[in-house]
C-alpha cells in the first residue's frame, strides 16, 4: 500500500522574481534562479504567455510542452486556489511568478502563498527585484517606518483626501509613504501629488528601475514644480514622498 503523503514528503511553493523589464534576465537575477526554474515544469503565474517568454529567456533548453501553468490573476476565484496547489501536496514542486518583480508583492499570488501556508506546504521566497523596495532603498527617506499604499483612487476629489491623509501620518509618524499607479496614469498621479503636497514634502519618482532608462529623483514639491518633469507616462513608476 503507498504510504499517504505528509507535510514532509510535500513539494515546495518557490516564489520566483522575475525582472522589471527587457533587460537580459540574469543581469538583475541570481544564478539560483536559473536552476530552480530548470528543476521545476509545475507553475502558477499571473500571465502565461509573459511566465513561458521569461521560463524560455532563463532556460533556452527547457521544453515548454512539458510544463503544467495555472493562471491566477485578478479574474481567478479563490475556489481554483487548492487545485493550483494540488501537485504540492502529491511531492511536486511548483513554482509561483508574477509578470514582474516579485510575487506576492501587490501582486495576486499572494492568495497562493495563503492557501499554501493553510495547506501546510513549505513557501521558498527567492531573491530578486522589487522596484517598491528598490525605489524606497534609492529615495533617501525613512527606511524604518514606511506604508506601502498600492493605487490611489481614481477619484480626483478622493484623490486628493487620499494623498493629504497620507502626508499627515507621515508628518505624525515620521512615516514613509509609497505609492505605484497604473503606467498610462502616472502623469495624473503625478500632477495630483504637485498640487496637493506641502512645498517642503520630499518626493521621489522613480521609473523604469534596473533598466537603461532608469530615472530616480528625490526633490522637494516646491522643487519639482520649478523643475523639468521627466517623460514618465506609460512607464513603471513608483512615487515615495515623506513629509519631515
Amino acid at each position: 500500500m503507498k504510504a499517504p503523503h505528509t507535510a514532509s514528503t510535500f513539494g515546495k511553493l518557490y516564489l520566483i522574481p522575475t525582472r522589471l523589464g527587457e533587460q537580459p534576465p540574469l543581469e538583475v537575477l541570481p544564478l539560483s534562479i536559473r536552476k530552480i526554474i530548470n528543476d521545476v515544469d509545475t507553475y502558477i503565474v499571473e500571465n502565461e504567455k509573459v511566465a513561458r517568454a521569461f521560463i524560455k529567456k532563463i532556460t533556452p533548453t527547457k521544453s515548454q510542452a512539458d510544463l503544467e501553468i495555472f493562471t491566477l490573476n485578478k479574474f481567478s476565484q479563490d475556489i481554483e486556489i487548492p487545485e493550483m496547489l494540488a501537485p504540492c501536496l502529491q511531492g511536486v514542486n511548483v513554482g509561483l511568478m508574477s509578470d514582474a518583480g516579485c510575487p506576492g508583492i501587490a501582486d495576486p499570488g499572494a492568495k497562493a502563498v495563503g492557501v499554501a501556508h493553510q495547506k501546510g506546504i513549505q513557501v521558498v521566497p527567492l531573491v530578486g527585484p522589487s522596484s517598491i523596495l528598490l525605489a524606497l532603498m534609492s529615495s533617501g527617506m525613512n527606511g524604518q517606518n514606511f506604508a506601502f499604499n498600492g493605487y490611489l483612487p481614481i477619484d480626483k476629489n478622493q484623490c486628493k483626501s487620499k494623498i493629504k491623509s497620507l502626508e499627515k501620518r507621515s508628518q505624525l509618524e515620521n512615516q514613509t509613504q509609497i505609492i505605484i499607479e497604473t503606467p498610462y496614469r502616472n502623469e495624473s498621479v503625478l500632477k495630483t501629488l504637485l498640487s496637493t503636497l506641502h512645498p517642503t514634502t520630499h518626493l521621489t519618482i522613480a521609473c523604469d528601475i534596473t533598466l537603461n532608462s532608469e530615472f530616480i529623483l528625490t526633490r522637494t514639491i516646491a522643487e519639482w514644480k520649478s523643475s523639468q518633469i521627466p517623460e514618465i507616462h506609460k512607464k513603471p513608476c513608483v512615487f515615495v514622498f515623506h513629509n519631515q
